[in-house]
């Protein structure tokens, strides 16, 4: 498996969390990483929108996705910081997209920007998220 191949398997092979979401890459470069989230009743708040939690949740599973895509292998990658900014609602039916592009891509730690749209292409948060970059180690 060449370095693409390997970059798209890592990519497409979101985990268990990703799947619980709804969650679909739609597309993945080591510089950007593009997926999308349907807005569904089991993700939302009181208010009939798209809650938080899932929000920041959906960031931080591409920002991971994001740096994984960079990564050697056997290394790996935890968040250690995300700040998320709250700008518009986004309604049950609709369709959320995140789109993550790198801001510092260092050897121990990186740092993306998560920008997440609506179904009208209007801005509804953005998270800046920092990675640890980390060697796994089992047990």
């Amino acid at each position: 498996m060449n370095e693409d191949e390997r970059r798209e398997a890592v990519a497409m092979d979101q985990p268990p969390f990703a799947h619980l979401l709804g969650l679909k890459v739609i597309s993945a470069s080591p510089d950007e990483v593009v997926a999308e989230l349907p807005v569904t009743v089991d993700l939302s708040n009181r208010n009939g929108v798209l809650h938080g939690g899932a929000i920041m949740s959906f960031a931080d599973n591409v920002g991971g996705t994001a740096t994984m895509m960079n990564l050697a292998e056997g290394m790996s990658t935890t968040t250690v910081e995300s700040k998320t900014n709250f700008l518009r609602p986004i309604r049950i039916g609709d369709t959320a997209r995140a789109t993550a592009i790198a801001l510092h891509k260092g050897r121990t730690m990186m740092v993306w920007q998560t920008s997440i749209t609506r179904g009208d292409g209007k801005l509804a948060a953005v998270v800046t998220q920092t990675q640890l970059v980390l060697e796994w180690k089992d047990g």
